[in-house]
């Protein structure tokens, strides 16, 4: 063999073995980016390692739970039926300041449920806005509390009533929309109050929605990684409160039971990170696509929205509900995203839904 041929066929080899060198590096790092990017499986109630199932449940006819809790009077004598649903990062056990001498005046029954992913209720890998409104009507059904009944969302909570708005008006008897969530996508919005609104949140917020709308695949990421800030409320960061609600936070009684460690006890990817790509991302309807669920005037929606509140800044609801007939807004000067916890407040919130 030559030197030249030698010299070859060794460039050859090494040739080949930097290739699979690459090709070893590039997988190593695909796989690498790749358990960056995948959620780690949750913990399911019930199951073996699993946390313990200590509420009641009902299982859907998908074979998921919903774990519920429910107050005020029996549903067998209640005058009113009301299906309260939490928001971010809150639970079944959310407890709202509402007198016992009210709920007996009125005569009120109150459902509350974990939403998919929370607490005990079982995740949902193909949780939408769609889907809530779904799952709100057959807890109802297995519930038995009758063909129609009033919704409360509160906060994120809020895009679950825009869903039983579009999905099931024939079951709603009324609805509240408390602190209502938006989404800053939605077409029916002019660009200028979207734009406005959007950029009073803080920088960090706005690029985590972007993500969790324009790249979900990566929000698990996003969220975990550490180059960049992410959601500013998880982070604890109190620039985003209002001075009002800074003031019920340092009020706040430190928490009696273990209602917050179970919110997310089957990890945050199920319930904190699907509820925001759920509710900022690509919905199948428009809140002015809407049409009136009581065009006889028997119902209505009430949008509650803090003048003071930085979550969710106030022009976007107000502008929805200049233009929608059906709803009732009710904007409340020197209040911010807690204003559902201030007694009267909440109590007006549940009267003025039921007898106006």
């Amino acid at each position: 063999m030559s030197f030249t041929s030698t010299s070859a066929h060794h460039f050859r080899l090494s040739s080949a073995m930097i290739v699979k060198i690459a090709m070893a590096v590039v997988g190593g790092f695909l796989g690498w980016v790749y358990t960056r990017i995948k959620p780690q499986p949750p913990r399911i109630c019930g199951s073996p390692g699993g946390p313990p199932i200590t509420s009641p449940r009902v299982q859907l006819n998908d074979g998921r739970h919903l774990s519920y809790k429910e107050w005020g009077v029996s549903k067998d004598e209640a005058k009113y039926k009301i299906i309260v649903i939490h928001g971010f990062n809150s639970s079944k056990d959310l407890k709202l300041p509402l007198s016992q001498e009210l709920i007996e005046e009125l005569q009120i029954y109150i459902l509350s449920f974990d939403r998919a992913g929370y607490g005990e209720s079982d995740p949902h890998p193909k949780r939408t806005v769609k889907s809530e409104a779904f799952d709100i009507q057959e807890l109802a059904d297995k519930l038995q509390i009758g063909p129609k009944f009033y919704v409360i969302g509160l906060s994120m909570g809020v895009y679950a009533v825009w869903s039983c708005l579009n999905y099931i008006p024939h079951r709603l008897s009324g609805a509240s929309l408390v602190v209502p969530f938006v989404n800053y996508w939605w077409p029916c919005l002019p660009a200028d109050v979207a734009k406005e609104s959007f950029e009073l949140l803080l920088d960090q917020d706005r690029w985590t929605f972007r993500v969790a709308r324009y790249a979900p695949w990566l929000f698990h990421w996003w969220m975990n990684q550490k180059i960049f800030p992410s959601l500013s409320m998880m982070a604890g960061k109190m620039d985003i409160f209002c001075q009002p609600d800074l003031e019920f936070l340092k009020n706040l009684p430190p928490n009696s039971d273990d209602s917050q460690e179970k919110i997310c006890q089957q990890g945050v990817y199920e319930s904190l990170y699907r509820d925001i790509m759920a509710g900022y991302g690509k919905w199948e309807f428009d809140p002015l696509d809407i049409s009136n669920p009581w065009p006889d005037n028997s119902g209505a929606a009430h949008i509650w929205q803090g003048y003071e509140d930085k979550i969710i800044p106030y022009k976007i609801n107000r502008f929805l509900s200049e233009k929608l007939p059906y709803v009732r807004y009710h904007e409340v000067p020197g209040k911010g995203h807690f204003l559902p916890f201030d007694s009267g407040l909440c109590e007006e919130i549940f009267r003025t839904l039921l007898v106006g």
